[in-house]
């Protein structure tokens, strides 16, 4: 006796740092359960993992920093859908009844990325995610392996807290960030960094940004001294 084949859900059960990674990478551990009798040989699962960012509200200041995304407030009915974050895959052990597993979710910090300038935005609360889980399962047969897929109704959304996702640039980039130029461009910066005799190139894009300023606090005060 096999026994019988039931359906197989998936569920998000908490999403953390994966403290031992060279890259940054989460782990969001799903839990996995099934009415059948028989025992479960193998899945190989696949997730797709989107942002719905009309699934919460935003400050003024986070609004500011989802300029680039979704435009001005009075625009977001239109511009806030669902895109999509990552791909992720785990092989799943076989298991009787209910298991759980880590499936591994390596992100980026480059903000040039959609969703990293999503969560690089927000100050505090959550990231509304939904996990939507593809794959193939792996039956014991008689005499031989059966094969079925995941019903493409399984999915869950999870509210992934933003200190999550802090944390792990924290753990990987302390107090700095990512920022991708083309070759000409930092040729320039190191340039202007050494002849200025500046320490680093951080402290050239600051003394960049001040001049910048300072032209435009410059310029704005000579147009409203003009008659």
């Amino acid at each position: 006796m096999t026994g019988s084949r039931g359906e197989v859900t998936f569920s998000v059960l908490g999403v953390r740092p994966e403290p031992y990674s060279v890259a940054p990478m989460l782990a969001a551990g799903i839990g996995i359960s099934t009415t059948g009798e028989a025992p479960i040989q193998a899945i190989a699962l696949r997730c797709q993992v989107r942002v719905e960012p009309h699934r919460r509200p935003y400050t003024d200041d986070e609004a500011a920093g989802l300029l680039d995304l979704f435009g001005p407030r009075q625009r977001w009915a239109d511009t806030q859908r669902s895109f999509l974050w990552l791909h992720a895959t785990a092989m799943v052990p076989g298991f009787t009844a209910a298991s759980r597993v880590d499936l591994p979710l390596p992100c980026t910090y480059d903000v040039e990325v959609a969703a990293t300038k999503y969560f690089h935005a927000l100050r505090d609360g959550v990231i509304p995610l939904r996990f939507l889980f593809s794959g193939t399962i792996f039956d014991a047969g008689q005499h031989s392996l059966r094969v079925r897929q995941v019903s493409w109704e399984c999915e869950d959304s999870y509210d992934m807290p933003v200190a999550v996702w802090r944390e792990l640039m924290a753990q990987h980039f302390p107090d700095t960030g990512w920022l991708r130029l083309t070759h000409d461009t930092i040729a320039a910066l190191c340039a202007f960094k050494s002849a200025r005799g500046l320490l680093n190139l951080d402290e050239a894009v600051h003394a960049l940004l001040t001049g910048a300023h300072a032209s435009v606090l410059c310029s704005n005060g000579s147009a409203q001294r003009q008659p």
